[in-house]
């Protein structure tokens, strides 16, 4: 081992946070981790000194410099103004890979699936996680889904890395392309191209409802999955439960410039001070984090450990169960019966084996960055309307003129005008589109018509709320039909 110390960055967090860093730091340090830990302060008490992010500018010198952090779960007050610090930091360092592995430990750990053994490789940066919301009127409220080929193509293409580089079969992404055809639609197609690089690895792909029922009955059938960054953070934690226990699981969040480390849980503010929280998921992470940084004979020795001590029974409250249990202990017992057994293996669960392959490092891997030619065909413009759309329809259908028309009102996608039904319902948020005239020789609208048409809109006394340009590229749609349209 190399004799310098590897610098880390670390935060202890909020409610059970500084318990469990407190046990997991004695363990792999005990283990013989060769690190220099500057710690820094985040979460709860940073949020309450008017810092909505959750973080000091001071601490980013730290985490910018280190390129690796290590933090415990923390509080965000309740209320708004207050930004998830997971999110600021992952995106600030474009840890664009977020890793969760779930391992059933049976029958040291209960579980209905004793023989889970599974990867999810979550896009960490985009989707609704991208934090775009507006209220738009008296009753409607929008967030913003974005997802990016290039996004995309880097998430996807880690996954495939990742099951070549640890020996997996197959890799499955999970969407809801029937329904969100362009988003969800595009992580599909990507996937797709992106598979046929590997062709010794199996592919396949389900619909994230159906695949989501599926994980939990038969966990077994999958080995990496991928999912865009909402999926991906809900079917992560219900997989490490019905492996055993949410307080089994770490993860890693990698990323070009940087990678964190930390437990998927939360602070737990009930269970604080205690000595009663399991540092299990934190220790996996720190595990991931001394095999990022090159000390995996550490991390190998941490890992095995902490299996000796699940298979001898030495358990802490949230895991105990009589009859298989041997010991109920505390987090910093737990911690001590983990140092105890560094050396050790264990006898019927599986060792680990680490090598220096297993640094969860990242290529830089060339991107497809297409240009298209982009033309304006239309413009959906959303107002606020209390009205019937009925109303709201004969106040705009003479809007037009020869070279663009009125075309359809739409109320939360589904269209209620012209021959809509009385018996839809909506709100005061309605989508009035307007398109060129097909027969017209001039195929694209200009932003001063755009304008234009706002204006009308204004003279009616019509309360615009935004726009969404209709365009296409290389001539292909870029934008969905209108239910009923």
């Amino acid at each position: 081992m190399n004799s310098e110390k590897v610098a880390i960055t670390m935060a202890r967090g909020d409610g059970i946070g500084p318990e469990i860093m407190d046990a997991t730091l004695r363990i792999i340090e005990a283990a013989g981790a060769n690190i220099a830990v500057e710690e820094i302060e985040i979460g709860e008490k940073v949020y309450l000194r008017g810092i909505s992010s959750g973080i000091e500018e001071s601490s980013w010198e730290s985490l910018l410099r280190t390129k690796v952090f290590l933090k415990s779960p923390i509080t965000t007050p309740q209320g708004g103004g207050f930004k998830s610090l997971n999110v600021t930091v992952r995106k600030t360092l474009g840890l664009y890979a977020n890793i969760r592995p779930t391992i059933s430990y049976y029958p040291y750990v209960s579980t209905k699936h004793p023989v889970m053994d599974v990867v999810i490789v979550r896009e960490n940066e985009e989707d609704l996680y991208a934090g775009i919301e507006h209220r738009q009127t008296d009753e409607v409220y929008q967030t913003l889904k974005l997802i990016s080929r290039p996004g995309t193509e880097k998430i996807v293409r880690y996954a495939f890395e990742y099951a070549k580089q640890y020996g997996r079969k197959k890799v499955t992404c999970f969407t809801k392309d029937n329904i969100m055809k362009m988003t969800d639609g595009l992580f599909h197609k990507v996937f797709d191209e992106i598979a046929v690089e590997y062709p010794d690895i199996e592919n396949e792909h389900w619909i994230v409802d159906i695949g989501a029922a599926k994980l939990a009955d038969t966990p077994e059938a999958f080995d990496v999955i991928v999912l865009p960054n909402l999926y991906g953070d809900i079917l992560s934690d219900v997989a490490a439960q019905i492996a055993g226990s949410v307080g089994l699981a770490g993860s890693s969040n990698i990323g070009d410039h940087g990678a964190m480390f930390e437990a998927i849980h939360g602070s737990a503010p009930r269970r604080a001070g205690m000595n009663m929280a399991n540092p299990s998921g934190l220790l996996l992470g720190a595990v991931m984090m001394l095999n990022h940084i090159g000390q995996s004979d550490v991390a190998e020795k941490v890992h095995n450990a902490w299996l000796r001590t699940l298979e001898d029974g030495v358990h802490t409250y949230d895991i105990f169960k009589e009859g298989t249990s041997k010991e109920k202990v505390g987090t910093k017992e737990f911690a001590q019966a983990i140092i105890a057994r560094i050396g050790q293996k264990p006898v019927h669960l599986k060792p680990v084996v680490y090598t220096s392959k297993d640094r969860q490092e990242i290529k830089s891997w060339p991107l497809v960055r297409r240009t298209y030619k982009k033309q304006t065909i239309g413009v959906d413009v959303f107002v606020m309307w209390k009205g019937t759309p009925d109303e709201l329809g004969a106040k705009i259908d003479k809007f037009g003129n020869d070279h663009y028309s009125f075309r359809v009102i739409s109320n939360r996608g589904q269209k209620v005008y012209p021959n809509g039904r009385p018996e839809t319902f909506t709100t005061d948020h309605s989508r009035c589109r307007f398109l060129v005239n097909e027969s017209h020789s001039n195929p694209e609208m200009s932003h001063n018509e755009i304008i234009e048409i706002l204006q009308k809109f204004t003279n009616a006394g019509i309360d615009f709320i935004k726009i969404e340009n209709l365009c296409t590229f290389d001539g292909e749609k870029g934008f969905t039909v209108i239910q009923g349209e």
